[in-house]
């Protein structure tokens, strides 16, 4: 029998956007996000609140397709399948993603489809991922040439943590959630716990329950130490109004400590939790939850 012979080519970045182009199809998997502490500091005068926050990159992942179509197909059409969205299609972050962007750029005919994997009212991000993978394909495959402060700044009108999923690495972030400074946070060796228990929590009444303070510790401070002090030094301000509403989550954060988390906490304004680990956890949680384990 022959020989076969297997060789590699390297194809430039340019080169794999027009052949995307010329097929007029992408599909990408917008992740999750974990918040590595969270404060609330003050009200601001636009309804928004200062916040000091890490958010970080998880692999819970959903999955868009972005297709062009026809000329004389309709200018937009959104599928939507996996678990359940809230809300009308028009209300939906990729609706409103798209309607920016052809307020700047005519574009050519969209069919979007988003197999829907993180659950929404989490705390997690799904739905900013969405929009912002959105725009970042939109653009890639209609080559709008958008920068990234600007696909970041559209990202941001649409939520706080919106703007992260742009450019996708570890980042603090200050003000609204939306002034971003780099931070050098490498969890990739650890395995992460993500929890749903199966509780939406809405972001607005977890606000409206928070009293907000100012900072007590230094949170870029506290998270350049071992993983395996931040349970004492590292806090979610969502936590005690939100544990108290649903005193659950209190206990699976207690639980995923029992079973070998460094460091456990609720993400966002919940009602995710998540548990970082130094090994890979045999996890015994309540049979309501679903859990996702992101491996090193």
């Amino acid at each position: 029998m022959a020989a076969l012979h297997y060789f590699t080519i390297s194809i430039p970045e340019n080169a794999k956007i027009e052949f995307i182009r010329h097929f007029c199809r992408m599909i990408v998997f917008p992740n999750a996000k974990i918040n590595l502490g969270l404060q609330v500091l003050r009200k601001r005068n636009d309804g928004y609140h200062d916040i000091n926050t890490v958010f970080y990159a998880v692999d819970w992942k959903d999955v868009l397709e972005v297709t062009i179509e026809k000329k004389e197909a309709v200018p937009f059409e959104l599928i939507l399948t996996g678990l359940p969205v809230a809300g009308s299609n028009d209300d939906n972050l990729i609706s409103r993603a798209w309607k920016m962007l052809q307020a700047i750029h005519p574009l050519p005919p969209l069919r979007v489809h988003l197999h829907k994997v993180i659950p929404m009212g989490a705390g997690l991000g799904g739905g900013s991922a969405d929009a912002a993978f959105f725009i970042n394909a939109v653009n890639d495959l209609v080559g709008l040439g958008l920068s990234r402060e600007q696909r970041e700044g559209m990202a941001a009108s649409l939520g706080s943590d919106c703007a992260f999923f742009i450019h996708n690495q570890p980042v603090y972030a200050s003000g609204r959630g939306t002034e971003f400074s780099p931070i050098a946070i490498d969890l990739q060796l650890y395995p992460i716990a993500l929890v749903y228990p199966n509780i939406h929590s809405n972001t607005r009444e977890a606000y409206s329950g928070l009293t907000p303070h100012e900072a007590t510790y230094d949170l870029r401070k506290a998270l350049s130490a071992p993983v395996n002090t931040w349970r004492n030094i590292v806090d979610n301000d969502f936590e005690k109004t939100i544990f108290a509403k649903y005193p659950l989550l209190a206990e699976i954060k207690e639980q995923l400590y029992q079973q070998g988390a460094m460091y456990a906490a609720m993400s966002g304004s919940g009602s995710a939790l998540f548990g970082i680990f130094d090994h890979a956890p045999q996890l015994n949680l309540p049979p309501n939850c679903l859990v996702h384990m992101c491996a090193p």
